[in-house]
């Protein structure tokens, strides 16, 4: 644990980076009109500014940024909310300030970041059963990858999509090179690329719905049961143990999770409900390997080298586990 250093603590300003709060104020009053209330930022967030507000006593949320398909992609999943895997409502995307932007239903809770190892032991049974009702959404047979706004995936095998660490332009282009004049440097990314290839079979996968981003303030709970799954952007088809492995890669960042052994309430919520997940072990450490150089290349992409070289040391860690 020790060799981990803690996140840094979130931002107590409006993200001055993107759009200001008097930019938006005057949006949402030239957009909808009177009664707009009570807006407030939203300090997290890497890939576009938020904000709460009220319209006509209605809770909402809007948010800009850069990636409408980000947007697409939170409409898509809101498709398949229950109130086992609940999923804002996107009420409207477009485009304003110079930006894309979505108006989204609010949802209310605790970010599941912040949650004690008392209040986390007591959601996970709940954040299980959600898990298994992504696993049940259905998707196009044979497609893996990150998903588009009609839940097609790129990929036609799983071990294509965890492969596939490319430095093209585009979002993250030219993490590559920022690798390899970083301090960390390319080697610890190469290691665990070359056991991650070794681990690989060719067991087939089934591709699931899966989230791909569980923590960073993505998750509210209410009680003990999620009340909100937010930023689908990183939505995937896959090997429905990826977002477990997402809790497991990232658990020594969560000092107040030390003594849970995620693997093991996994197994046991598994064994409850009947399912079969042949080859559990090697398939959650070939997620957890993903995890931990997608964690390399956008650390290195924003050039935030401490965190860099705690994920790689991370990654290593588990890519060579006994």
């Amino acid at each position: 644990m020790s060799t981990i250093t803690p996140p840094p603590p979130p931002p107590t300003t409006e993200p001055t980076n993107h759009v200001s709060t008097d930019q938006v104020l005057a949006f949402l009053h030239a957009h909808y009109g009177p009664g707009i209330a009570d807006l407030a930022p939203i300090a997290h967030g890497e890939w576009s500014a938020a904000f709460t507000f009220r319209h006509d006593g209605a809770d909402r949320v809007v948010r800009f940024g850069d990636h409408p398909d980000d947007f697409a992609r939170d409409r898509y999943a809101a498709a398949y909310s229950s109130p086992v895997l609940p999923v804002p409502r996107i009420l409207e995307i477009g485009e304003a300030l110079g930006r894309h932007f979505a108006v989204s239903e609010r949802a209310f809770g605790a970010y599941l970041d912040h949650l004690d190892e008392g209040q986390m032991r007591r959601t996970l049974p709940a954040l299980f059963a959600a898990l298994d009702a992504a696993r049940a959404v259905p998707l196009p047979p044979g497609r893996f990858g990150g998903l588009d706004e009609n839940g097609l995936a790129p990929f036609p095998t799983w071990r294509d999509h965890l492969l596939a660490f490319t430095d093209e332009p585009g979002r993250t282009g030219g993490w590559r090179a920022n690798l390899a004049a970083s301090p960390t440097g390319s080697g610890p990314f190469d290691d665990a690329y070359a056991a991650l290839q070794t681990l690989i079979s060719d067991d087939p996968i089934t591709p699931h719905l899966i989230h791909s981003d569980l923590l960073n303030f993505n998750v509210l709970v209410d009680g003990d049961r999620p009340s909100a799954f937010l930023d689908w952007g990183c939505a995937t088809a896959g090997d429905h143990l990826y977002d477990l492995a997402w809790l497991l890669f990232y658990q020594p960042w969560y000092p107040a999770w030390a003594a849970i052994d995620f693997r093991a309430e996994a197994r046991r919520h598994h064994d409850a409900t009947g399912l079969d997940v042949p080859g559990f072990d090697r398939r959650l450490r070939c997620c957890q390997i993903h995890i931990g150089l997608g964690h390399q290349a956008y650390n290195a992409f924003i050039r935030r080298w401490p965190s860099l070289e705690d994920g790689a040391r991370r990654t290593l860690a588990v890519a060579h586990a006994p």
